[in-house]
């Protein structure tokens, strides 16, 4: 059974411009395209686009996905795979809302507040095996030490810093500003800056920092991050511009 792009981005949630870029890069391939140049979609595809939304969810980038579909195995091996994270996914947010209600019925009733119950489901740790499986020991071991050398006043301005990028960039959209001027580029800088930040010193390439506006305008959160589908593509079109005058 084959199903039309609109269908095929209605039933998955997505649109029919990130089913068309996903095509575009290679990721993707209608399982045919009509004399009217619409696509269509056979099963195979689809379980194809379920395992990139998923890998999305891991906080891929589309030429990371790229790479593990390229030579992976068996489509139902790898989603199980995919079905241990989701679990692990869906665990961490059970006891996460337990621990906001317990610390709301907490704050309500006058008790005194539990550390140890506020945390329970923010520990990151949880996903070691998940990461090394996937990016190796290395990769989980790094970003750990970094992380956990980090003060609570500076998790909290690299937290704090990601926000304000988002909001000058929703300010100089809002103002009319080019993605070309002074003040976007400025912006954009310091969006450059915060990632160098979390790869611990390593620098995005041009090419890296392009595809992660590209990635920003395919995941509908990032959308919501950065103000929909325009203040995505802004967003995006600005980090390409930067990246065309500075790297």
């Amino acid at each position: 059974m084959e199903r039309s792009i609109q269908d095929v981005a209605r039933l998955s949630g997505t649109t029919s411009r990130a089913l068309r870029h996903y095509g575009d890069v290679g990721l993707l391939a209608p399982s045919r395209i009509g004399p009217n140049g619409y696509r269509y979609y056979d099963d195979d595809a689809l379980v194809r686009l379920q395992r990139i939304l998923l890998l999305r969810e891991l906080g891929l980038g589309l030429p990371a996905i790229a790479d593990l579909l390229a030579g992976d195995r068996e489509q139902a091996d790898a989603l199980e795979g995919h079905l241990r994270w989701l679990r692990l996914e869906k665990n961490r947010l059970v006891r996460q809302i337990g621990s906001v209600e317990a610390t709301i019925r907490r704050m309500k009733g006058g008790e005194e507040l539990m550390a140890e119950e506020m945390f329970d489901g923010f520990d990151h740790t949880q996903y070691k095996d998940e990461v090394e499986e996937r990016w190796g020991t290395e990769a989980y071991a790094s970003g750990d030490r970094w992380w956990r050398s980090l003060t609570a006043a500076e998790k909290a301005k690299f937290r704090e810093d990601q926000k304000t990028v988002q909001s000058d960039y929703a300010a100089a959209r809002a103002a009319g500003a080019s993605v070309e001027s002074d003040e976007v580029l400025a912006i954009a800088q310091r969006h450059y800056d915060w990632l160098v930040v979390g790869w611990q010193g390593r620098r995005p390439t041009a090419e890296q920092f392009v595809g992660m506006g590209d990635m920003y305008i395919a995941d509908e959160r990032f959308g919501a991050n950065y103000g929909g589908v325009e203040g995505t593509t802004f967003v995006r079109d600005a980090m390409a511009a930067f990246a065309e005058r500075n790297l």
